[in-house]
């Protein structure tokens, strides 16, 4: 895997812009509180995760992350109390956090691609950061997440949303997602938030050989579902799986 890019990063279609954290210290996880009875109770996480492993969720290292990552930091105040229910929310801009299952599972899709030996994936783009709540849950399960946003009010909620964490091993991105992160290339894995009429080459061109990507995309039903690419050997496999529903994949920056 060639070495990572040097920040700030200039994006062809934007103006530079720093990272999260650029550093080459160990992965971090995000800080765990002690139990407790509000919001920062590790008992609350630990119902959620429950749950998501009644609805299918197997893999440990996704559950352990899910379980570590405090997700109504990454929600308005007036949305604190439903942040862990299965639910999407809104975050600004038109824009949504993610269900947690949908979350979970697109990040256990991630995983069974190919892993170091302790199990952690190596360098994984994001594309559609949004209030950065998926690139923290990444950090506890890959060696290093860059994640791009085309939307700057987003990008810079991100930024405050996990700078309580302190995550050395995630980049922040402004530009455009759909031309990816060349500079940062070649991703074990890809990962994206939003879905199109198909799957930007410049995503498979990124992604490593023995890689995985993970994205919604709209099929030939008019409706969007699940994809896993795999590449191999050049050679891109494609699996459509569960219909979903994100915002639109949109070019440029805003």
């Amino acid at each position: 895997m060639s070495r990572r890019p040097s920040f700030p990063a200039r994006l062809a279609n934007g103006p530079a812009q720093p990272a999260a954290r650029a550093s080459t210290q160990p992965a971090a996880r995000p800080h765990v509180p002690a139990a407790g009875h509000g919001m920062d109770s590790q008992a609350v996480r630990t119902r959620m995760v429950q749950k998501l492993g009644a609805q299918g969720v197997s893999d440990p290292r996704v559950l352990a992350a899910m379980a570590a990552v405090e997700r109504h930091r990454f929600v308005d105040s007036a949305l604190v109390n439903q942040a862990y229910e299965d639910t999407s929310l809104p975050i600004g801009l038109g824009q949504t956090i993610s269900k947690p299952s949908v979350v979970a599972r697109m990040i256990e899709l991630l995983l069974a691609g190919s892993t170091d030996a302790k199990g952690r994936l190596g360098r994984v783009l994001e594309v559609g950061t949004g209030c950065g709540y998926q690139a923290a849950v990444l950090s506890c399960v890959a060696g290093e997440v860059y994640s791009i946003e085309r939307l700057r009010g987003l990008h810079d909620k991100a930024r405050e949303n996990l700078r309580h964490f302190r995550l050395a091993n995630v980049h922040l991105l402004f530009g455009d997602g759909m031309a990816g992160f060349a500079k940062g290339a070649p991703y074990a894995g890809i990962i994206a938030a939003a879905g199109g009429a198909s799957i930007p080459a410049a995503w498979t061109d990124q992604l490593a050989d023995g890689g995985r990507l993970v994205a919604p995309m709209v099929t030939a039903t008019g409706q969007q579902a699940l994809v896993v690419m795999e590449k191999n050997a050049g050679q891109v496999r494609q699996t459509i799986l569960e219909t979903v529903h994100f915002v639109p994949l949109k070019s440029g920056i805003a």
